[in-house]
Formats: C-alpha cells, structure tokens, sequence
C-alpha cells in the first residue's frame, strides 16, 4: 500500500505565541494521596506533579501527603523521589527534585479505622501553619475499592470535607462501582459527604492529549463536521488492545475482567467523544451534559452482541507466555474474560443505524488504542472496471484514524490514481499526522492535566454520577448473564492474537472486519 506522511513540524516560535498558563496555577493547598505505597503513586501521580513543578503550574506553597498503613516515614520521599527520576523521564541532577521532595510528607493510618483521622486532621493542620498554606485541600482515593467508603465518611466525622473556607474535592480512582447498583450505592455515600461539584470521578484515558483533540478535531475543524453523520459513515470501530497480562494483579482482575476494566468506562468515554454533540461550550456542565445524552440513547445491547474471551499460552512480542490460568493468584478454572466485544447503536438522528463496535483485551499482538471511522463508498464505483491491470484489485473505503497510544496522531485513508498506469489505477494512500513529529516527545503520562483540573474545580474531563450509572446499566445485564453461565470453551485465544473468533463473527454479520493493521 502506499503511503503518503504529513510532517507537520511546529516552529519554535510558534509556540511562542501560545498563552501561558499562569492563570491556571491553583491556590495554596495539600493534596493528601491515600493508599500511597501503591505503584500508582510512584509510577503516575508524582512523576506527573513534579512535570506541573518543572512547567511552573503548582503553587509555590504546596505540599503532598502520603497516607497509607505501613509505616515509612521519609523512606516514602525518598521512595518518591526515585519515582520520579525513573518513571518521570527526569535528570536526576535537576535542582528542582530536592526542592520538590521538600514538599512530601507521610502519614501512616489505617483506612477503615476512624480513630486515625484526628490525627491526621492535626498532622493536615500542621503542616499548612509550617507551609504558610491555606484550606485547599484534594484528597485522592488511590485505594482499593472497597476502603473508598470508610475513607469518605472518616473525612466527614472530622470536618475535612466541607471547610468554611478554600476549595475541597476528593479523586476516586476506577473501578467506581462493580455494577449498577454498587455504582448507585458509592455515589449516595460520596454525595452524602462531598457536594457532586467537589467529586472527581478520574479516567486516566481523558488526560490523553489525543482524547482531549478529537473535540478540537471535531468542532474546531469546518471540513469533518458536516460529514460526521449516518449518512457518511459506515461504522466505527474502537480498541482497547494490551499485550501485557495481569502482571501480578490476578485477584484484582479475577474480580474485574475486560469489560467492567476497560469497556464500561474507558472505551464509553473514547465513544462519548467521538460521538457527542457540540457543546455549547467547553465549561465542565456542558460538555458532561452532551455525553450523558449519547449514552442515554444507546439501546439496551443484546446478549448476542456481546462476546468475550480469555487467553491461552502464546507468543507476545517474540516471549512465550503462559496463560490467563496459569498466572500468579488466578484460578486454574477461571471464567473471568480477558477479552470482551460488544456491537451497540446510538438512537438518535445523527447515528441511528451506524453500528459501533468496541474490544478490549490482554495478550493481544500489540499494544494499541485507536478509533477507526469507516465512510460509506461512493454510490457508483467507476473506476472499479479499471481495476483488474493495475497494482490495486479493489477501491478501499476512506478511513479516519485516531491513534490514541503508543503512538499518538491523526490518519486520512484515501484513494489516488497511481502514477503511469494507463487505466486509471487507484490505491489507497495515507495522510498521517503524528504528534511527537510536529510537537516533540511529551514526557507527560496523562495525570498532569487532570490532577491540575482537580485542583482548580474544572470537572470537564471527569465522569458525573449520571454518566456513571447510565454506562453501568448497560452492562451490567452483559455481566450478569456471563455469571449465571460459565463460558463453555475459555481459554478461547492465544496470547499474542487478535482474540477470539467469535469476535471476528460479531461483525460479520453486517459485512465487517476487524481492523488488525493497527499501532
């Protein structure tokens, strides 16, 4: 196939012009991490803080708190400190780092015990007398699900949560439920707490500068809109695909599996984007208001378009690996899915008869998180009599794809006429932006942006309680229909494959395929 590469460098002093961001430098305040010794943490959370440090987006007076129930003391700094060099893309001779551990501390409390939480209000109240900090105060759930409950609550006996004064908001990492009615259940006893305008319910995926570009790429753009209908597009596909395993995680995932993991909240979200209409503006209100729209009119998905799978032993970038069974802490007679497909439709005069199909998996030949828009084929293919002499034996349908990660960009299939072919040859050619090319490598990892909107009140890019449970009762039915019959043939893929074949039939039946070429 040929293939044509946009390079689409930005001058320095392009990006001159730019405006800062020095109007979005929150107030003093602490951020308190709970479940701290966790690799999220130390891979993510402080790597991430440290490039808002470096791009002068923090408050000068500012401190991060470590809380979990092991006992560290400044072993955590250090521990950070490490993180933050090896996970961050740091020289570990910038300045900057020993000032920034300055700002880290650490508290050893029980999650689920309340006395605790005194004392960490004392320890809290201390440390913004020392720092000359105000009563900010973001508190992140970087725990197991289960203590999100007695964390919250704990918070409110001791008056940390609604302060007279200052902004106060609370991070809940995913899993936010594990169906609808555990989803309905946290969010009564969030809310008893927390005010919903003080809750950010956090998908990493939306701290993606691509997730974040496909509004500007939609809205921002005049030649994509008026075409972005049922009436120009075939389908759309978007994946989710991992070549890891459950790296050590086996009771987590044994509870979890492919579609609560990733379907139901990541790939909703990569949907929502792509199919939503305009805002009225980019305010957190209006854009969350247009998403819960477009998965109020999804139908409810039948049972038949939903398959999964789980992986057996295979080769994964050149490594023999073992299968889903055979991990560390997984039942040997699992039936959790490592793989999961659905077929769904939008009802609504922009999509109603598009389908949409959504996979996620483990052990897949690559690693890759993309949106792929097929356009329907011109009425009258006339150059497809003309075909059979040339290089090309069919005129491929334009594809728009949007590269998610690993490698981040934008691709424009289309067909152009071969050069010195008397019969009018056509072949597909690419237009690709990529980000790296024009922007340069970002050491960012995604947290950066919403952990500044988490401080800053800006809940534009986190899930409403709305949208969580309306996604939950889409599929929770998927998940209680898969618990009441164990799948009859599991391992039903091998690792480093494309999933199962009754994936591969789920779109068959309206003459697709999967879109395999990707990464």
């Amino acid at each position: 196939m040929a293939s044509a590469t946009v390079q689409m460098k930005i001058r320095p002093e392009d990006l001159k012009q730019v405006p800062k961001s020095g109007e979005r430098i929150p107030n003093p305040g602490i951020l308190v991490i709970f479940g701290a010794s966790g690799d999220l943490t130390k891979r993510k959370l402080l790597p991430a803080l440290f490039h808002l440090e470096q791009d002068g987006l923090l408050p000068k007076d500012f401190a991060i708190v470590g809380v979990a129930r092991r006992a560290l003391g400044d072993e955590f700094a250090a521990d950070m400190r490490e993180g933050i060099i090896e996970f961050g893309n740091v020289d570990k001779a910038d300045p900057r780092i020993e000032e920034f551990t300055k700002k880290i501390g650490y508290y050893a409390l029980s999650f689920d015990d309340a006395s605790h939480y005194a004392g960490l209000k004392q320890e809290l109240d201390k440390i913004a007398a020392e720092k000359n900090i105000g009563p900010d105060r973001l508190f992140y759930l970087a725990t197991a699900p289960e203590y999100f409950t007695p964390i919250i609550e704990n918070l409110g006996a001791q008056g940390m949560a609604q302060p007279e004064q200052g902004r106060v908001g609370v991070v809940i990492e995913k899993p936010f439920g594990h169906d609808l009615d555990s989803a309905r259940d946290l969010n009564h006893q969030v809310n008893a707490v927390f005010h919903e305008n003080q809750v950010f319910r956090i998908d990493h995926y939306l701290g993606k500068e691509t997730v974040q570009n496909i509004l500007v790429f939609r809205f921002g753009n005049g030649i994509f809109e008026p075409i972005w209908n049922r009436n120009y597009i075939d389908h759309v596909q978007i994946t989710a695909a991992e070549t890891l395993g459950v790296e050590g995680r086996g009771p987590f995932y044994e509870k979890a599996g492919a579609l609560r993991d990733v379907v139901q909240n990541h790939v909703m979200e990569l949907l929502s984007f792509v199919t939503m209409e305009p805002p009225s503006s980019f305010e957190a209100e209006a854009v969350r208001r247009e998403k819960v729209k477009v998965w109020r009119a999804i139908p409810s998905i039948n049972i038949k378009d939903a398959v999964r799978g789980q992986y057996g032993p295979g080769v994964v970038e050149g490594k023999k690996v073992v299968g889903y069974r055979d991990e560390e802490r997984v039942n040997p007679e699992s039936g959790t899915e490592t793989y999961a497909a659905v077929k769904l439709g939008i009802e609504n005069w922009r999509w109603a008869g598009v389908p949409f199909y959504l996979r996620a998996g483990k052990r897949m030949k690559k690693r890759a998180t993309e949106i792929s828009i097929q356009f329907r084929q011109p009425p009258l293919l006339i150059f497809n009599r003309m075909q059979s002499s040339g290089p090309c034996t069919d005129i491929q349908p334009n594809l728009l794809t949007i590269r998610i990660q690993p490698n981040e960009g934008i691709a424009l299939r289309f067909g152009a006429k071969v050069p010195n072919t008397p019969n009018m040859s056509v072949c597909p050619v690419n237009m690709d932006f990529d980000y790296a090319a024009a922007f340069g490598t970002s050491t960012a990892n995604g947290y950066e942006r919403l952990l500044l909107d988490a401080m800053l009140g800006d809940q534009t890019l986190f899930a409403h309680r709305d949208g969580v449970e309306v996604t939950w009762s889409l599929y929770t039915p998927i998940l209680e229909a898969w618990a009441a019959k164990n799948p009859e043939v599991f391992p039903n893929y091998f690792a480093g494959t494309w999933g199962p074949d009754c994936a591969d039939r789920l779109l068959e039946h309206e003459g697709h395929v999967w879109r395999n070429n990707i990464g």
